[in-house]
């Protein structure tokens, strides 16, 4: 039988574990406050995130696989798959239980979306994978 004070170094460094996965590169404009906001919204849930200011965002899109139309104004990688937009943090942490996608996005800007709070209203929004087959499927609507 375990002690407590080895079962508890264990549970300590099983969570160190599953922390480093949650590490986010987020590539974003230099002048868009709203990746910003997305980005303090990823902190507040946990995420390591990286912050990268990218003057050619067209080309780290191009790079990473996304789709035109699924694109918005930032993107992200974690664990090898995109993560484009406003996306909610329980959704980017879900992903990587998702094999059949290589990344998820919430297309354009929707106000009440994570990072685009702007009071009381809230748009609805899908967020979308793309499979590894080029298609799209809806994994949450907000």
């Amino acid at each position: 039988m375990l002690n407590k004070h080895l079962l508890a170094f264990v549970l300590l460094a099983c969570g160190g574990l599953a922390q480093a996965s949650e590490v986010v590169d987020v590539y974003r404009d230099p002048n868009c406050g709203c990746c910003k906001q997305w980005i303090a919204h990823l902190r507040d849930n946990g995420f390591t995130v990286n912050d990268h200011v990218e003057p050619n965002m067209s080309a780290v899109k191009q790079r990473l696989g996304v789709a035109p139309r699924l694109a918005s104004c930032h993107t992200a990688v974690i664990d090898g798959k995109f993560v484009e937009g406003h996306v909610p943090a329980e959704q980017v942490r879900l992903l990587a239980q998702r094999d059949d996608l290589v990344g998820v996005a919430v297309p354009g800007m929707p106000i009440g979306s994570p990072g685009m709070e702007m009071g009381a209203r809230k748009d609805a929004y899908q967020v979308i994978g793309l499979t590894r087959e080029g298609r799209d499927t809806v994994v949450a609507e907000y």
